[in-house]
């Protein structure tokens, strides 16, 4: 079976982020990359498009705590989007720290090879909006097979 180079695969966002993101930062426009030529002769940087969709791209930063590795950590996500995505309020965990609890809608994620000396798999993930993480539901909890008991 051959998968077609830029494809995209639907994923929920607890397949992503199974404890969850932290947002870090703002909602940014992705803009295309402008050679210091260009910057020169006073062109204007502009926003990227996705090819597939036409919506402008924005950018936004997370942390994931259910990183293994520190390079998987800090994950960029990139929504689709026709208008600057509003992020949901920030909560304060203690004087003068903020966090930013985000959830991602539609969430589709692309196969990519990634780093520059050392080539690893990584995803590119693009998300439709950003929404507030569902609070006060109960964390799913693997049970246990009927029989087993705990030793006394």
């Amino acid at each position: 079976m051959a998968v077609p180079y830029g494809s995209r695969f639907e994923a929920s966002f607890d397949q992503v982020f199974p404890q969850g993101a932290l947002m870090v930062g703002e909602v940014a426009p992705d803009m295309e990359y402008m050679s210091a030529e260009d910057k020169g002769r006073g062109r204007q940087a502009k926003q990227r498009v996705d090819e597939r969709t036409g919506k402008r791209q924005w950018k936004v930063v997370v942390t994931d705590p259910s990183a293994e590795k520190e390079r998987d950590a800090s994950v960029t996500v990139t929504i689709l989007a026709d208008v600057q995505p509003v992020p949901p309020q920030a909560v304060q965990v203690m004087p003068g720290v903020e966090v930013r609890p985000v959830a991602f809608e539609g969430l589709t994620v692309e196969p990519r090879v990634m780093g520059d000396r050392y080539k690893y798999q990584g995803f590119t993930i693009r998300a439709t909006a950003i929404a507030s993480p569902q609070v006060g539901a109960a964390p799913k909890r693997a049970e246990k097979p009927q029989g087993e008991q705990k030793a006394a």
